[in-house]
């Protein structure tokens, strides 16, 4: 009995807490799926991708996305928004861009374009927005200006919303921006920002949420809280730690979101309305001391995560693979891994995860993942810039 204790010890301090990767959710590690599929057509295997850097830049681009002359506009975590033409060369956005507070995972974060820019041209950034008076605190927030026609200047920006709650620490600010397909409003991510005891799960305070919004700013009626006293009426679902990842499926519309945990516990998510995600109450992380702070994986009326890292891999930005370019990953999910400096190629059948590839070891921190307008991958690498995944 002793011996079996003693390996059960030893099995959760390598899964836990171990250098090497020995635990990555809860199925193992899938197929190779590295030469044909049973149809005879041909799967990629990770050597066979290369990347291509068009954009090369030393500090951090946290977000990015195509105008629609095919220029990159693109957000550097110390404040400044960037134009980025087809030979590389960038061009900041001269005025007014809001002020941002650049301390730990704060700074301008992701950029999304709105739906109608080709009439209306208006960009929405989320930021951390710093208190008054340079007061040393900050909250979360997301607003939109619009971009000049000649993308020199973001004129009449406007805060949509802002986090309540301003504080010092600088950890868990979220936050990526995603447009419903099916009802256009502006999904968004505020990470529980620090204070998992009090604010993930308290619909009356924000943090540790996923919230929507219409375009300009409002409430939609059927918001999940809209009807409860106190409560964040921006808010659709709740108990988050730090979501840096969210996308809707490309064929089912349905909204996915992958959140850092402590160490171990990261998870992708599928996102439903109303619904409770459990930080902190369940968990399969523990504290980066080694410590327990709950004893419970799942709980009664709190979701249990699709697919779940132990160790952590630091899940930053995210992206379905669609069109023909890579062929057998279609459908399938990159997820870019800050921890491990690499891409990692989850690969799906439906909603279930059947195995994952490591991609591009040591590319370097990689804080963004989309699909390009030409059906190319495309990642920011912090200190590196913005790379292409071509197949070799």
């Amino acid at each position: 009995m002793r011996i079996l204790s003693l390996l059960f010890f030893l099995f959760f301090l390598a899964a836990c807490s171990g250098p090497t990767e020995t635990t990555v959710s809860a199925s193992a590690d899938g197929p190779d799926r590295a030469s044909a599929a049973a149809d005879g057509g041909m799967i990629l295997t990770p050597s066979a991708i290369q990347p291509v850097t068009v954009f090369t830049y030393e500090d951090i681009i946290w977000g990015f996305c195509w105008l629609p002359d095919g220029r990159i506009l693109a957000t550097d975590k110390a404040g400044k928004l960037l134009v980025i033409n087809e030979q590389g060369q960038a061009t900041p956005v001269g005025s007014g861009v809001p002020t941002v507070r650049d301390h730990g995972q704060g700074g301008l974060m992701d950029v999304l374009l709105d739906r109608d820019f080709a009439n209306n041209r208006l960009v929405y950034l989320s930021y951390s927005m710093p208190g008054a008076n340079d007061s040393g605190v900050a909250a979360t927030a997301v607003g939109r200006g619009r971009l000049s026609d000649d993308a020199t200047a973001l004129e009449n920006f406007t805060v949509l919303y802002a986090m309540d709650d301003k504080t010092d620490k600088g950890q868990h600010y979220g936050s990526r921006l995603a447009w419903g397909p099916n009802d256009g409003h502006l999904y968004f991510t505020i990470g529980d920002r620090g204070d998992r005891d009090n604010n993930p799960q308290d619909t009356t305070r924000d943090g540790g949420k996923v919230y929507r919004i219409a375009a300009d700013g409002s409430i939609p009626a059927d918001n999940p809280f809209v009807d409860y006293p106190k409560a964040k009426t921006a808010i659709f679902s709740y108990g988050h730690r730090n979501p840096q990842s969210l996308t809707f499926h490309p064929e089912t519309g349905e909204l996915w979101e992958t959140e850092h945990g402590p160490r171990g516990g990261d998870e992708i998510n599928i996102i439903e309305k109303g619904k409770n995600y459990g930080w902190p109450v369940i968990s399969y992380g523990i504290n980066y001391n080694g410590t327990q702070f709950t004893d419970k994986v799942a709980q009664d009326g709190m979701e249990q995560p699709l697919h779940y890292w132990v160790p952590s891999i630091a899940p930053s930005g995210m992206a379905f693979v669609t069109g023909d370019r890579y062929p057998g990953w279609k459908g399938d999910l990159l997820v870019g891994s800050l921890k491990f400096m690499r891409l990692q190629h989850v690969q799906l059948n439906g909603k279930e995860v059947v195995g994952e590839q490591k991609l591009i070891n040591n590319l370097g921190r990689v804080r963004d993942v989309r699909m390009g307008p030409d059906d190319y991958i495309y990642a920011s690498v912090e200190g590196e810039g913005i790379v292409r995944l071509e197949v070799q």
